[in-house]
């Protein structure tokens, strides 16, 4: 074989090889079925709300390194600064009961345990996933 003919060949591979690793770090547009969706809402004493952000800002960024958590997100509400929406997303719920044993989780609940004042969580399963990619 010509020194042009495994060049061409060679980069050829090579561009279907980059194509390839392209299309697994594109985001999905949409994903259904199977995943654990946990939802929770808090109430926070009004003095407590910089220490539990701290805390619970520490846990969701370790959270989303376990194997199985595939988001961890924080809200605030604007018409309620005390008031704290999570929305935590699992491959499933024995993903959730993995984090639940993490120690950052341990640390997050003993830190946090007398800043809520009320606790309201909604085990979920996703029917669709929709978010735009990257």
């Amino acid at each position: 074989m010509s020194k042009t003919i495994r060049l061409i060949s060679f980069a050829g591979a090579l561009a279907l090889a980059a194509a390839a690793l392209l299309q697994l770090s594109v985001p999905a547009a949409a994903q259904s079925g199977g995943l654990f969706v946990n939802a929770v809402d808090l109430d926070i004493k009004p003095a407590d709300m910089p220490k539990y952000l701290e805390a619970i800002k520490e846990n969701g960024a370790a959270s989303v390194k376990e194997p199985g958590c595939r988001m961890f997100n924080i809200h605030v509400s604007p018409k309620d600064p005390n008031h704290v929406f999570l929305y935590e997303v699992y491959d499933n719920a024995a993903a959730l009961d993995a984090h639940r044993q993490t120690a950052h989780f341990k640390k997050y609940a003993a830190t946090t345990k007398d800043m809520v004042v009320k606790r309201d969580v909604r085990p979920m399963t996703a029917v669709a996933m929709n978010a735009k990619g990257h």
